[in-house]
């Protein structure tokens, strides 16, 4: 027998070697099932808070996240109640599947399982039975193979989003959302200990329908936690004192509508990381729903937030409630085409800035008019004769505005429209000179970026609301930086609306035919804000006024957005700053088109520069040359005098530097001719 001992020692150790080599080769030909499951696409505001998630195909909440997103002490105690030796063992604990064996065989039935997260995770990879052997034989097999391919923490992470958590819940992230309203990043003891209890027996004790059962079991795992060493005693006691939620909490659904767009237009991306800020959007939400709910039924509301400074935009409000049918929630008023009143003026009378016809201080004439039949009234109805163009901006007056575009004409206004970004709709193929009045359809976001350029010394703001979203290299010029100075310089000293703070916003109200659209859009040094109020289906909204309606609401959120305002930035040094005394004689007072242009055989032409010139100098000083008119002629440069009382049909003028130029003489009679000249 002694002798047989070696032999009988090696016979079970080849046995015992083949057996291993058998389920290993067994194990490693577990076919694994897809690791990867489809998540919620979300949408995250600048911070990283998220403002939006959608449904998986299935209709389930199924919120990615990683285990440094999961708060530290849930972690814990979930390893402490399900599997103490996750970290030691390979997928099976031999003890506890002992212990259950055990149990099962005294009782005729399981009692309790034995099965480790890594178990629990292939259940849920495969959605397999737990209570049947076979099953638990497939599990053990596939819990071997997984720790074979993956770390412990990618296990980890593999249950923490897959668990179930009740109803279309799945994953701590999404379950955290609906119970707690927030991240699972850092939950209280007693919020971490319902997240580790809700799994076991996630329909039976879901907290809005089981109440009793989600409060029990919750605390039965605060007790195992102090035993356990993970909680001391007295946390056990503070935390049993929380109370256990009893309702669902709705999912983010912040800036529905853009959101909405954003994911349509871009539906393979997952992540969708945009500039908004969601705390503000929240804000802005709230003011909308009251807003419309005092201007009365049927009425929506658009609010929009960007930085002028960096093109990002914090917030987008589509509409008074996405899901109130009654206000036509559905529809985002953003981008929906409408009338825009007034508030093109102040692009008007900067372009008459930048091409010389008119400053500030400039007299013009608010009489009764006719222009080739058209008879534009002012709003009132009356008529205040000779006025500042200063006070005909800010009194918002129509025959001044519309004098001054029908000498620009309303093709340019439309080219620098476009230059801002901002798309347009007008009956026929030519626009005439109702567009000054808002005969033109124009949209919130459109405005927002017109008056973002406005606010950014005239250059065009490349609004954008994805984090990674491309800046062009070359900005466009709306107007010369001097002119749009004296814009906001203008619209900043009009008075608040009533209640208001006078605070200095730039600021300009539109109010469409028929009461149909109610506008305010305003900025100062840092920020672009604007509002639309009406009715989505386009009925008039009798005696609704931009300036009663509109700009109360542009005032309020700007209060949400900052405590105080930002300072609107100092005139540029070229700005012509006086009184109107001290203009140039041509601009004291504004001629009609037929004085200034063409019309007359013996106005003024540039002779040179040619229109579209591109003319190399080192010393900035270019030559120029004017046939007939009658002298002393002023020559200025993108709406600045450079040079007055020149009898000099050939002269030199200087420019501030390299760049395009608007060049304008005027004669003695007021009349006018224009080129246009980039200088390297």
């Amino acid at each position: 027998m002694t002798r047989a001992a070696p032999f009988v020692l090696a016979l079970a150790l080849f046995l015992t070697a083949l057996g291993r080599d058998a389920f290993d080769q067994w194990v490693d030909a577990t076919v694994l099932p897809p690791l990867v499951v489809e998540t919620s696409v979300e949408m995250l505001d600048r911070h990283g808070t998220l403002l939006r998630a959608y449904t998986v195909a299935d209709g389930r909440w199924r919120l990615d996240v990683s285990l440094d997103g999961v708060d530290a002490r849930y972690l814990d105690m979930l390893i402490a109640y399900e599997d103490k030796r996750f970290y030691r063992h390979h997928g099976v604990d031999p003890a506890a599947m002992l212990r259950a064996v055990g149990q099962a065989l005294r009782n005729g039935r399981i009692i309790s399982g034995g099965s480790t997260l890594t178990m629990q995770v292939a259940r849920l990879l495969e959605n397999g039975p737990t209570g049947e052997w076979h099953g638990k034989l497939r599990q053990l097999r596939l819990a071997l193979a997984l720790e074979r391919h993956l770390t412990k923490q990618q296990i980890l992470a593999l249950y923490v989003n897959r668990a179930p958590f009740g109803g279309n819940l799945e994953g701590v992230r999404a379950a955290t959302f609906a119970y707690f309203g927030k991240e699972p990043r850092r939950l209280t003891p007693a919020e971490a200990a319902l997240m580790v209890a809700l799994p076991q027996s996630p329909e039976r004790r879901r907290p809005d329908r089981y109440h009793g059962a989600a409060h029990d079991a919750r605390d039965r795992v605060l007790a195992r936690m102090v035993g356990d060493g993970v909680l001391t005693d007295d946390t056990r006691r503070a935390a049993m004192t929380e109370p256990v939620p009893d309702r669902r909490i709705d999912f983010p659904r912040l800036a529905a509508h853009l959101t909405d767009r954003l994911r349509s237009e871009d539906p393979s991306t997952q992540i969708h990381r945009l500039t908004l800020d969601a705390a503000l959007q929240a804000r802005l939400e709230t003011l909308a729903e009251r807003a419309a709910h005092d201007a009365g039924r049927r009425q929506s509301i658009a609010i929009m937030v960007a930085d002028h400074t960096t093109g990002e935009l914090l917030a987008s409000v589509g509409s008074a409630g996405y899901a109130d049918d009654d206000r036509e929630g559905f529809v985002d008023m953003t981008r929906a085409m409408r009338s825009p009143g007034s508030t093109l003026k102040p692009l008007i009378y900067g372009l008459a800035f930048d091409r010389g016809l008119a400053h500030p201080e400039t007299l013009i004439e608010d009489r009764p008019t006719a222009f080739a039949g058209y008879k534009p009234q002012n709003f009132d109805g009356a008529f205040r004769g000779t006025i500042r163009i200063r006070d005909a901006l800010a009194m918002s007056l129509n025959i001044p505005v519309v004098k001054l575009l029908d000498a620009l004409g309303p093709a340019r206004l439309l080219v620098h429209l476009r230059r801002a970004g901002t798309q347009t709709e007008f009956p026929g193929t030519n626009p005439g000179l109702a567009v000054a009045l808002g005969g033109i359809g124009v949209s919130l976001d459109g405005l927002i970026r017109l008056y973002a350029s406005l606010a950014h010394d005239g250059e065009a703001v490349p609004i954008h609301v994805r984090q990674d979203a491309p800046i062009p290299d070359q900005p466009r010029k709306v107007l010369s930086p001097e002119s749009a100075w004296m814009v906001a310089d203008i619209l900043s000293d009009i008075p608040p609306p009533p209640g208001a703070a006078r605070n200095g916003l730039a600021y300009k109200t539109g109010t469409s035919y028929g009461h149909r659209d109610a506008w305010a859009l305003g900025f100062d040094g840092t920020h672009v804000a604007g509002v639309w109020m009406g009715r989505p289906d386009g009925t008039p909204v009798p005696g609704a006024f931009g300036g009663e309606v509109a700009a109360p609401i542009l005032f309020e959120a700007f209060a949400l957005l900052k405590p105080r305002l930002d300072r609107l930035p100092a005139p540029p040094p070229s700005t012509l700053i006086v009184g109107h005394a001290g203009l140039p004689e041509p601009l004291k007072h504004f001629r009609t088109r037929d004085a200034a242009f063409g019309d007359d055989p013996d106005a003024p032409t540039v002779a040179f520069p040619p229109d579209g010139a591109r003319i190399e100098t080192a010393d900035h000083l270019l030559t120029v040359k004017v046939r007939d008119g009658i002298p002393p002629f002023t020559w200025l440069a993108d709406g600045r005098p450079i040079l007055t009382q020149s009898h000099d049909r050939d002269t030199v003028i200087e420019l501030p530097g390299p760049g395009f130029f608007t060049l304008s003489v005027i004669d003695a009679e007021g009349r006018a001719a224009r080129t246009t000249v980039q200088l390297d």
